[in-house]
């Protein structure tokens, strides 16, 4: 039987599982923004509120989905996989309620405690703002300071790092959050390991680092994400196959706690002198961690929907052996002022070795204009991460800067020399 599967979302991610996805099924999306990428691949793209259960089920019945797979984490929040599911549309997103690993850092971190799942943090949970200051002041050491509900990984702030105790004290008191979360400051090196999870199978792929800090030299404020680099083996070039599988462990305990968890999920962890430890979970593919995940996964990412909804084991993955480096285009003054309205030609690109991946664009008649947000990633894939940082180099090229702003650091050889040093010197 052919499927007919409905993706939820228009952003980097969201192109990446359509080109996953295209050419094996009869493909529809929906998003609030119309991303030219996904257009391009899909039979059908509507425009509507994803974060709206009754506008994503009622477009689900008119195309006749028989599947659905969600990319947004506001939409799992929303309870959108509640709403197709109860629809008849077996979707591939955790529910709501399970989503909180991701939407509410508060259940997470209780989560873990009462679930004894390794690697959490010391940490404390505030309603009032100065009771959290006053923790802030007793506290001995560096803490991060994280809103418990959902910011687009931009409401971190990290003492010792980003912000000053008394930054971070102002940042408590002026922000309009409910709850804060205070965590003991974690020191090492950041990665993620994703996992594809249906019927109690655990899926893993490979490590990605991801590059959260706006400017080169990892300066400047917090991000969605401004590029990611992976290797040709299942772990990064700064840590061995142990620690890989120590986060793998906690996936697997953190999924066996869980009831009946079905979709991505998404540890990201930071390798320490003192091993493995939880940064955060999240309850779908990272973005821009898809974009190096996906395009060298073999196994088909349908195979995976369909045995998630038959109720069968999923099938093991498969990978090709190659590293990837993916570096995201911005516009001028991203993330605190960014200046919109540049027109981009990404044509160019298919001159190159290089994937390009759209993420918030304005297609108008007359071409395709940055938004406000992140614009469009460009992947380089090949043997070795530097042959991958070069392709992604090249493709940037053939499409210029014009308005534009890229870490053209991340996955060169100087900044992963960098990580290495890092790690030594904790380790000493």
């Amino acid at each position: 039987m052919s499927e007919t599967v409905l993706l939820v979302g228009g952003g980097g991610r969201e192109h990446a599982i359509a080109r996953a996805l295209a050419d094996d099924c009869t493909l529809y999306a929906c998003a609030t923004n119309r991303n030219p990428g996904i257009a391009g691949l899909a039979d059908g793209v509507e425009t509507l509120e994803t974060t709206d259960p009754d506008a994503v089920t009622a477009y689900a019945e008119d195309i006749g989905a028989t599947l659905a797979i969600i990319g947004p984490e506001a939409a799992l929040q929303a309870g959108v996989t509640d709403a197709l599911e109860a629809e008849g549309v077996a979707t591939f997103g955790p529910s709501a309620d399970a989503a909180r690993i991701e939407t509410d850092k508060e259940f997470q971190r209780r989560f873990m405690d009462r679930n004894d799942i390794p690697g959490c943090p010391e940490y404390a949970v505030f309603e009032d703002s100065e009771a959290a200051c006053e923790y802030i002041d007793e506290f001995d050491g560096d803490l991060a300071v994280k809103p418990a509900g959902l910011t687009g990984g931009k409401g971190v702030r990290v003492i010792g790092d980003q912000v000053t105790v008394e930054e971070a004290k102002d940042y408590i008191r002026d922000s309009e959050h409910d709850r804060i979360v205070l965590e003991e400051r974690l020191v090492g090196e950041e990665f993620t390991v994703q996992a594809l999870v249906a019927n109690g199978s655990v899926r893993v792929t490979p490590a990605v680092q991801d590059h959260k800090r706006a400017y080169e030299g990892d300066e400047g404020p917090n991000t969605g994400g401004m590029g990611s680099y992976s290797a040709a083996s299942l772990e990064l070039p700064f840590m061995d196959e142990s620690e890989y599988m120590d986060a793998v462990d906690i996936i697997e305990q953190t999924v066996a706690a869980l009831d009946d968890y079905t979709g991505v999920l998404y540890g990201q962890f930071m390798l320490t002198a003192d091993g493995v430890r939880v940064v955060e979970f999240n309850a779908r593919f990272g973005d821009p961690e898809a974009m190096n995940t996906l395009p060298v996964m073999t196994t088909p990412l349908l195979d995976v929907l369909v045995a998630a909804r038959e109720g069968d084991q999923l099938p093991r993955l498969s990978f090709a052996s190659q590293a990837t480096v993916c570096k995201y285009a911005v516009p001028e003054g991203y993330p605190t002022d960014p200046a919109a309205g540049t027109k981009i030609d990404a044509d160019a690109v298919d001159e190159t070795d290089a994937l390009l991946f759209y993420a918030s664009v304005d297609a108008r008649e007359d071409g395709i204009y940055t938004t406000t947000s992140r614009a469009f990633a460009v992947v380089g894939v090949a043997d070795t991460i530097a042959e991958a940082e070069s392709i992604a180099e090249d493709g940037l090229a053939a499409i210029g800067e014009e308005g534009v702003r890229v870490r053209h650091d991340i996955g060169t050889e100087a900044l992963l020399a960098k990580r290495d040093e890092h790690l030594a010197s904790l380790r000493e």
